[in-house]
């Protein structure tokens, strides 16, 4: 599910640092070749000179004996060699005289304890003894032999000084040689760090990023080459992401007034109305603008189109106070606004503010045209399906259109049962607060139909007795702001059923609501960071939350990504968001709405549209995940269209986690 870095690139150390390494050993080897030559030069020296000055005082001795007194007699040959011992200064480690047969005449010594050098220094250097020696003769006649042995402390001591001054030296300029290449290569192999923060950034979709610093001829030929290839993939994906929002566009919005289209709002009614996988609660309201035509002909289609569009950003701001709700234009002066998980009379409540709004709007434009907003409320009824949902509604409108002025009237229905807004909000908090939550879950299966790539975790509600899904409470959790609160439950359970078992991989959709709530986002990082095995969680987010909470959004998701986990776009292609988010959000998958899946193989628009966006995700490294699959004719074109993962009643139906609920 998540890319993990390979374990060599993880060790790999940088280019600089190989090259420091390398050069720097380089410098240092031969700098300690260099000291070891010289030390041992200096010492062969040194050994010669203690040679040299041994012989010297041997000759000078033996022609002493020889010629200045008697040598035969022992006495002033004792007095000669002390004096000769004491005028070396304790360079003489020692004088002996003997005779022909090898008999000691006279002589001294001195010891080498305390020798001015460490011990470890005198077994290094280990010089070797300095022994000179001369005859004593009278005449023809020999009369012994002269042994002088050269003291090596004071050798020892200049070695220790010389060696001493060619370390500090070589250590000087060693450093100093270290210290001009490290500032070398830092200053040359600079655009590679910048370089690599580039490639990184190119690897998220980020293309903004520029080199601009100087180095080598090389180098600066690269940077060149990456700033263009920077440029020329940030304006593919700027065409990439046109060209999804020209394809949904033309696939989903009215070109007037960027509502959905009157085939698109269709479509998705009959997928809430009719779909397995949601709830039959929900109130359709169709709006109708009274003389339009007249406004039209007075002011001219320009004018007319301006008021169209002030009057969708009306009904736009509506949906926003209304968690799930869509709108749509079905004709030139007739909207329509599905509100699901609402009543009748809260949909009729709700419904009279609009046209209230509208009224004021239009009137301010029309006048002095006489004009009015009619509406009609209808409920989703159980086995109703769409056209009989739009029919109750158009017969309401039709009544209101009979008053005088704006007004809005309710079709007859048999539903009682459905509670209104302040009876949900109390229902829902007792269900969470006697943790009346149940977790359940769906597969998503891979295109081959038959490995599970993940699993979408959601929850139900036990209400009255009744277990009840996610399209009824949801939009009033979401009114009431305990989405967050609903959401921390349900991630709870669900990182605890992922810690049982470490084969499972599932996703979770954060409710719109939640994202606003910094509590929430804090309490969401904390959960996941205590845990190890993020990268077998994703967070879904809702794509028309990307526009309403971007600082927020772009919060979590930077924390998270850290952690690992990966992000998906929820219900793709319904949200009106401009694709510009996908250069600034690293997601890794992205999930099309089941309104487009829904009898996709009688439909070329959404077959088109589908497959466009698949070609243009996955050459972003986006991964496609549809849901909604109910029959083997949409999966099997499906598998064509080469998606990533589907989810569906045809593939696998919702089963609770915890077995709190049953299985519907």
């Amino acid at each position: 599910m998540q890319y993990r870095q390979p374990h060599y690139q993880k060790c790999m150390m940088s280019l600089r640092s190989v090259l420091l390494i390398f050069t720097g050993s380089l410098i240092l080897t031969l700098l300690l070749a260099s000291v070891s030559i010289s030390f041992d030069r200096f010492r062969d020296y040194i050994a010669t000179q203690m040679q040299g000055h041994a012989q010297d005082a041997a000759t000078a001795v033996g022609l002493s004996l020889s010629n200045a007194i008697d040598g035969r007699d022992p006495v002033a040959s004792s007095s000669l060699i002390d004096a000769a011992f004491d005028s070396g200064g304790g360079r003489y480690l020692s004088i002996h005289y003997y005779d022909h047969r090898g008999n000691l005449i006279a002589g001294r010594e001195a010891s080498q304890d305390g020798l001015p050098v460490p011990a470890w220094f005198v077994s290094l250097a280990a010089l070797p003894p300095s022994m000179g020696e001369a005859q004593v003769v009278r005449g023809w006649q020999q009369l012994g032999i002269v042994q002088v042995v050269s003291h090596p402390g004071p050798a020892y001591q200049d070695l220790w000084r010389i060696t001493g001054a060619i370390v500090v030296g070589t250590v000087l300029i060693g450093g100093l040689a270290l210290v001009i290449l490290w500032w070398l290569l830092t200053r040359t192999l600079a655009p590679l760090k910048v370089l690599e923060a580039q490639a990184e950034a190119i690897g998220r979709r980020d293309f903004r990023q520029r080199v601009s610093r100087a180095s080598t001829r090389e180098l600066n030929r690269v940077t060149e080459a990456m700033n263009q290839m920077a440029g020329h993939l940030g304006e593919l994906f700027d065409g990439q992401a046109k060209l999804i929002q020209h394809l949904r566009r033309l696939n989903n919005e009215d070109n007037v007034t960027g509502l959905a289209s009157h085939q698109a709002f269709d479509q998705r009614l009959k997928v809430e109305v009719e779909s397995k996988e949601t709830a039959f609660i929900g109130s359709l309201l169709l709006l109708q603008l009274a003389g339009f035509a007249d406004i039209n002909q007075r002011f001219g289609r320009e004018e007319a189109d301006r008021l169209l569009v002030c009057l969708a950003d009306v009904i736009k701001a509506f949906e926003q106070g209304h968690a799930g709700a869509f709108s749509g234009r079905r004709t030139g002066a007739e909207f329509a606004v599905f509100m699901p998980g609402v009543s009748l009379a809260d949909g009729l409540y709700w419904s009279e503010q609009l046209i209230v709004e509208l009224d004021s709007v239009y009137s301010d434009f029309a006048d002095p045209v006489k004009i009015a907003v009619h509406g009609g409320v209808a409920q989703v009824e159980e086995g109703m399906d769409a056209s009989d949902l739009l029919a109750a509604c158009d017969e309401a409108l039709r009544r209101a259109q009979l008053e005088n002025g704006s007004g809005c009237f309710s079709a007859d229905t048999a539903i009682t049962h459905h509670h209104g807004a302040e009876a949900w909000r109390e229902l829902l908090i007792k269900a969470m607060d006697d943790e009346q939550v149940s977790l359940w879950q769906q597969p998503v299966l891979a295109s081959d139909g038959v490995t599970v790539m993940h699993r979408q975790v959601f929850s139900r509600l036990r209400v009255d007795g009744e277990w009840i899904k996610g399209a009824v409470f949801v939009p009033m959790a979401e009114r009431f702001g305990l989405m967050a609160r609903l959401d921390l439950m349900v991630m709870d359970r669900a990182l605890a059923w992922l810690a049982r078992d470490p084969g499972l991989a599932l996703s979770m959709t954060l409710g719109h609501s939640s994202l606003a709530d910094p509590a929430f986002l804090q309490g969401v990082v904390a959960r996941l960071q205590a845990t190890t095995f993020q990268d077998r969680f994703w967070v879904g987010l809702p794509e028309q939350a990307l526009s309403h909470h971007r600082i927020e959004i772009g919060q979590l998701v930077k924390a998270l990504r850290k952690l690992g986990v990966g992000f998906i776009v929820e219900r793709f292609g319904v949200g009106g968001v401009p694709f510009n988010y996908l250069r600034n959000l690293p997601f890794k998958a992205l999930r099309i709405d089941h309104s487009f899946i829904h009898e996709i193989h009688r439909h070329e628009d959404n077959n088109f549209y589908l497959e466009s966006i698949v070609a243009i995700a996955h050459s972003r490294g986006v991964e496609v995940f549809v849901s909604g699959v109910e029959t083997a004719q949409e999966w099997a074109l499906l598998q064509t269209l080469n998606i990533d993962g589907a989810s569906g009643f045809h593939l696998g139906r919702p089963e609770a986690v915890d077995h709190r609920g049953d299985a519907s």
